[in-house]
């Protein structure tokens, strides 16, 4: 039997965490035979050289690919966009009679650069979380253009499936847009998450206690924008943690790195030097890379998340959490009924925390469905075996 010959791409911690189940079905079924390429802050000592975390979950890296420049100026992003396209056009080229299929995930300007070199040879692309908008971020233009290069489409909603049949314009009506749902939440069937006490072992955080899990990210706004946003989101998190007015629960708060954005350095450095002075050492825990299961560990045991990442707005409802979506980097993305969208504002984010603690406990249902989004994509990359070039 002719085996399915896929190259797919991983450029970071975050997309690799989603990846994860289907990388599982792919290697344990003789239909497929699956490179794994694996570039951007995968290879990074500074974003944890999360390469490690593939490796150590079983899986051979055929490919690595160092592309990420120092430094998270306009300029540095650009000119990683460039030196990316570069590199895989030497992939593509290597590979281009051994591949059958392309499989990428996102929304990341060195995906965007990966898929982009090999349009020319004219390998089929599959791209996985299209037809979303995040309004607030850059990546939005990327995750678009992903999709107008790739042939087939796993969505993670009908409205996402909708919006994919407009970005490229078919005649037809759906063909080779699926709607599988939400790859991330298979991983909460398959992961066997930490205890509280091997979470304390791993990481020394007594997550019993009354816990925020934070994660804020650069959003296309100016520079002194984001650095403003980065120092409100410290003033709330010191109002939280004196609780002079004694209107908080006693909170300690974990904060995890923001991305390899533009900017993202210079609120790292805001956060880092916050969670650093002495008097926070008890209160605040700041955390490079916690990894898939460390950091949906810290979801199901905190009490809220605070910040702009996807996971709030994706994975959080099936851990009944709720989520104080700061800003416009998330505007425009489908969430559920758990999300409260809050501009970044003190008084206003004082406000929702309040809230908050005085909400009901939600149910579980997750809008982006039930986490059965790889054995869909198996069973559709089987049916396409007549369609995809062999």
């Amino acid at each position: 039997m002719d085996r399915y010959r896929i190259a797919l791409l991983t450029s970071s911690r975050a997309d690799y965490g989603i990846y994860r189940p289907l990388l599982e079905k792919l290697k344990a079924d003789s239909w497929f035979s699956t490179k794994i390429i694996a570039f951007g802050t995968h290879l990074s000592s500074k974003y944890g050289n999360t390469l490690n975390e593939i490796l150590q979950d079983g899986f051979v890296v055929d490919y690595t690919v160092e592309n990420q420049l120092l430094g998270d100026s306009p300029e540095a992003i650009s000119s990683t966009i460039g030196l990316t396209t570069l590199k895989f056009s030497s992939i593509w080229q290597n590979l281009k009679n051994d591949i059958d299929l392309i499989i990428c995930l996102g929304d990341r300007y060195e995906m965007f650069a990966a898929v982009q070199a090999s349009l020319p040879f004219q390998i089929p692309v599959a791209h996985i979380h299209g037809g979303e908008t995040t309004l607030g971020a850059i990546d939005n233009i990327f995750r678009h253009s992903l999709t107008l290069m790739a042939k087939y489409h796993f969505v993670s909603s009908q409205q996402h499936q909708q919006k994919v049949k407009q970005l490229i314009g078919t005649e037809n009506d759906i063909d080779n847009i699926y709607n599988v749902g939400a790859l991330g939440l298979d991983n909460l069937e398959k992961i066997q998450l930490f205890t509280l006490s091997e979470f304390w072992d791993k990481y020394q955080i007594n997550i019993e206690k009354p816990t925020i899990l934070l994660t804020f990210h650069p959003e296309t706004v100016s520079f002194e924008e984001n650095i403003t946003f980065a120092t409100i989101i410290c003033e709330v998190l010191e109002e939280i943690i004196t609780n002079e007015k004694g209107h908080f629960i006693d909170y300690q708060i974990i904060i995890t790195m923001p991305n390899a954005d533009t900017m993202g350095n210079s609120i790292r450095k805001i956060f880092t030097d916050f969670g650093e002075r002495k008097e926070k050492k008890n209160k605040i825990f700041l955390i490079e890379n916690f990894g898939t299961k460390g950091y949906f560990s810290c979801m199901k045991y905190c009490s809220f998340l605070l910040g702009n990442t996807s996971s709030g707005i994706i994975e959080a409802a099936s851990f009944k959490k709720y989520v104080i979506n700061l800003g416009d980097r998330q505007k425009g993305r489908l969430a559920g009924e758990n999300v409260l969208n809050i501009e970044i504002d003190k008084e206003k984010i004082l406000k929702s925390i309040k809230k908050i603690q005085e909400m009901p406990v939600l149910d579980g249902y997750n809008i982006y469905g039930n986490g059965s989004a790889s054995n869909k994509i198996i069973d559709v990359l089987k049916s396409l075996k007549s369609t995809i070039k062999m």
